[in-house]
C-alpha cells in the first residue's frame, strides 16, 4: 500500500540542505572544515543592518503580531515599489505587487499559478530549484545544458528551439549557483525570443511567461550592472513575473521578506496561493523592512558595505584559484560578479589519490576535497548539471577573510597529493 501521494512519493529533499546537515554534523563532532556549501550568512560575520534589527524589534514591541494583509502591509508595498523605481527604473502598481515570506514561497506560487500538469518550463542548468519546482507543478521539465565560457548562462540560440510549448522560462541574474550575470545583449536576445513567441501564439494558447529571480540583484561586484528585462523591452511587462526581496541583499535569510512584480491578474492568483499556504512574510518584519527602505542613505550604506567584504571574499578566493592554476594545479574559476558565489573547477577524475585509489566520480572529487582539503563545496550536480561534472559553487556567506589563505594552503596541500 502507497502510504503518500504520488508527488510527495518522487520529491527529493535538497541536495544542498542535506550535504550541509552532513558537514554541520561533522563539524559538532570536532572536525575542522570549512563549510562552503549553503547559500547563507553567518550571523557573526554578515550582520542584518543594526538599523534594521532595532526596527524589527520596535515592531514587536508595539504590538505588530497579527496576521499582514493577504498581499502585504500598504507601507512596505508603497516602500518596494518607490525602491525599485528609483533603482531600477520600473513601476508597478498596488495590484502587481505581493508580499510574501522570502522567495521560495513566491517562485513555489508562481509555478502553481501559471503551470497545469504536463505544461513545460524552460530553464538553464546549473540552476537553483527549478526541477523541484517542476515536480511540485506537474511541468514538464525542459532542461538547458549551458557551458563555462557562457558563464553556465543560456544563449537566445540555445533557447530558442524550445519556446514553442513552454509556459514559463525560469531565469535567474545574478545566478544561483554560478555568481554569473547576464550581460544586456545577451539579455536582449532572449527577451526579444520570448516576445516575439507571445506574439505568435494564439488566444487558445497559454503566454510564455518570463520568470526573473533577481533576489542577488543588489550583490554585485565593481563595474557590473543589474540588468532588468523590462528596461530592455518594456513590452515584456505583461509577460514578466518577477522574485526579489531582502533575504541575500541584507543578509537576512531568516527574515523572511520577499516580494513579487509582476501583472495584476497573476500577481491576483498568486495571492490567493501565498493566503491559503500561509506564507505571508511576518507582520512586523514587514513593518521593519518598510520603515528601512525607506532610510534610503542606510540602506545604500549597508549594500555598500557587504558587496565590497563579499567581493573580497570572493576575488582573494578567485585569485589563489588563478594561482594553483598557474602551478600546474588541475582546477579553473570563473570571474565572480555577484551573489555570494564562485564557480570552481576542480578537474581531478582520472587523478589517483595519495593510496593510489583512482578518482573516478563527482562524489569522489566531493570526499577528496572535504577528507583531504577539509572544504565542503556544492557540485553542480544538484543543480541539475549531469552526473560527471566537475564544476563546483563556492559560498562564501559564512567565510572569514582571514580564513582565505589557510584554506587555499590546505586546498594546495591536498592537490599535491594527487597524480
Amino acid at each position: 500500500m502507497q502510504e503518500v501521494s504520488t508527488m510527495a512519493a518522487n520529491l527529493i529533499g535538497s541536495e544542498i540542505i542535506k550535504l550541509g546537515a552532513e558537514i554541520t554534523k561533522r563539524i559538532r563532532e570536532g572536525q575542522s572544515i570549512y563549510n562552503l556549501t549553503i547559500g547563507d550568512f553567518d550571523p557573526s560575520i554578515f550582520p542584518i543592518p543594526e538599523r534594521l534589527r532595532d526596527l524589527i524589534i520596535e515592531a514587536y514591541t508595539k504590538g505588530e503580531t497579527n496576521y499582514p494583509p493577504a498581499d502585504g502591509v500598504p507601507e512596505l508595498k508603497k516602500a518596494v515599489q518607490s525602491f525599485i523605481e528609483s533603482k531600477q527604473g520600473i513601476s508597478f502598481g498596488d495590484d502587481e505587487l505581493l508580499i510574501a515570506g522570502g522567495g521560495r514561497p513566491i517562485i513555489h506560487a508562481i509555478y502553481q499559478t501559471l503551470v497545469d500538469p504536463g505544461d513545460e518550463v524552460i530553464y538553464p542548468v546549473p540552476s537553483w530549484n527549478n526541477n523541484h519546482y517542476c515536480h511540485l507543478s506537474g511541468a514538464v521539465k525542459r532542461e538547458i545544458q549551458t557551458r563555462p565560457e557562457d558563464g553556465f548562462l543560456p544563449t537566445a540560440a540555445e533557447l530558442k528551439p524550445h519556446l514553442k510549448n513552454a509556459v514559463i522560462l525560469a531565469l535567474c541574474s545574478p545566478l544561483n549557483p554560478t555568481g554569473t550575470t547576464f550581460r544586456k545583449e545577451q539579455l536582449l536576445e532572449i527577451c526579444e525570443l520570448v516576445l516575439e513567441e507571445n506574439k505568435r501564439r494564439n488566444r487558445n494558447q497559454k503566454p510564455l511567461y518570463l520568470l526573473f529571480d533577481q533576489i542577488y540583484w543588489m550583490l554585485r561586484v565593481e563595474g557590473i550592472e543589474h540588468i532588468n528585462p523590462l528596461q530592455l523591452v518594456p513590452e515584456l511587462k505583461p509577460f514578466t513575473v518577477f522574485v526579489d526581496g531582502i533575504s541575500k541583499s541584507l543578509a537576512a535569510t531568516g527574515v523572511r521578506v520577499g516580494w513579487s512584480l509582476g501583472p495584476a491578474p497573476i500577481i491576483n492568483r498568486m495571492k490567493s496561493i501565498i493566503g491559503h499556504i500561509g506564507a505571508w512574510a511576518p507582520r512586523a518584519e514587514q513593518v521593519a523592512t518598510a520603515a528601512f527602505l525607506n532610510e534610503r542613505d542606510a540602506m545604500d550604506l549597508y549594500v555598500h558595505d557587504i558587496q565590497e567584504k563579499l567581493h573580497n571574499r570572493l576575488n582573494t578566493l578567485s585569485l589563489g584559484i588563478e594561482n594553483l592554476k598557474k602551478k600546474g594545479f588541475p582546477v579553473n574559476c570563473i570571474q565572480p560578479e555577484g551573489a555570494i558565489y564562485l564557480s570552481v573547477q576542480f578537474a581531478l577524475k582520472g587523478k589517483r589519490k595519495p593510496d593510489g585509489e583512482l578518482i573516478e566520480t563527482t562524489q569522489d572529487i566531493t570526499d577528496y576535497l572535504l577528507n583531504a582539503a577539509k572544504l565542503a563545496v556544492v557540485p553542480f550536480t544538484a543543480f541539475g548539471c549531469a552526473p560527471g561534472t566537475d564544476w563546483y559553487r563556492v559560498s562564501v556567506g559564512t567565510l572569514k577573510q582571514e580564513s582565505i589563505s589557510d584554506l587555499l594552503d590546505k586546498l594546495e596541500k591536498a592537490l599535491e597529493g594527487i597524480s
